[in-house]
């Protein structure tokens, strides 16, 4: 029976876990899908390290598909916007979507929805959209493992989860300036 895994917290780790959670299932001969949600890519910038190699392995024969959602964030001048605007909505709606679509299928043995979480905990979707989606997948006879990262869990989703591994920050360097490193935080 396939299990529903959920990687949350502040500390680092959650999308490093969920993708080699991802590369291990591939190398044992599994169909993955993979969500980003609020990591988009506009094409020309890439932002995360692991979709180059996510893209190469599918370039190869590997069974993976890749569906970034999300609007830039980062600002021509290197600042972070942090507002929500409506097309970021949007995006999370079509990342939403997306893991319907592969639950509804029934063709992926394992769907990573990277964070899932942290759309609802930063408001581009609500928890009943979440919740909802847990009861697709219920209803479908649970047909792939199902791993979700992001920020915070709410009482009624840890309910429904299988397995909840909470990344804490304990200590990490970005507290004494060190900006995110490519290859290590991106």
């Amino acid at each position: 029976m396939h299990k529903i895994h959920a990687y949350y917290g502040y500390g680092k780790g959650k999308t490093t876990a969920v993708m080699g959670l991802a590369i291990r299932s591939l190398g044992a001969g599994n169909r993955v899908a993979i969500v980003q949600f609020d990591k988009g890519y506009d094409g020309q910038n890439e932002h995360y390290s692991e979709r180059l190699v996510l893209r190469k392995l599918k370039e190869i024969g590997y069974p993976v598909e890749l569906v970034p959602t999300g609007c830039e964030r980062m600002m021509p001048d290197g600042t972070f916007r942090f507002k929500n605007e409506p097309q970021d909505l949007t995006e999370a709606q079509r990342g939403l979507d997306a893991a319907r679509k592969f639950i509804e299928q029934g063709e992926t043995d394992v769907l990573v929805l990277d964070e899932g979480l942290a759309a609802v905990a930063y408001h581009l979707m609500p928890e009943s959209d979440m919740m909802s989606l847990l009861d697709l997948y219920e209803a479908k006879g649970r047909p792939c493992e199902l791993i979700i990262s992001g920020h915070k869990v709410w009482d009624a989703f840890e309910q429904r989860v299988d397995l909840i591994t909470e990344m804490r920050k304990v200590k990490h360097y970005f507290d004494e300036g060190v900006p995110a490193r490519l290859g290590i935080e991106f």
